[in-house]
């Protein structure tokens, strides 16, 4: 426990970012596990709607992984580690599907 008032509220302050970190880590998750979901539809299925709901996804993990990065929640290098991978997955289904036709 601590001994002081300010290492009491440090701990306090430790807690409350922890909570807030977590939950920006856990809603990028949740957002990329949408988007391989939606990109396994559009490779099962290539239709310009799944491609436009797969597009969509990477838009919305794209937004929360820079609001993570601008908190301070992940590295920006993690951050665009994590773009990066998720456009590459695009990217290669598209090539696959425009080489298909």
């Amino acid at each position: 426990m601590a001994n002081s008032k300010s290492a009491l509220k440090r701990a306090q302050i430790a807690e409350r970012n922890r909570l807030r970190n977590k939950a920006y880590k856990s809603a990028v998750k949740t957002l990329t596990k949408k988007y391989i979901t939606a990109l396994e539809n559009y490779a099962s299925n290539p239709t310009p709607e799944l491609k436009a709901e797969a597009i969509s996804r990477l838009s919305d993990a794209y937004s929360k992984i820079d609001r993570s990065v601008k908190r301070g929640v992940l590295h920006p290098n993690n951050g665009a580690r994590k773009k990066s991978r998720l456009a590459k997955k695009l990217k290669s289904l598209t090539q696959a599907a425009a080489g298909a036709d």
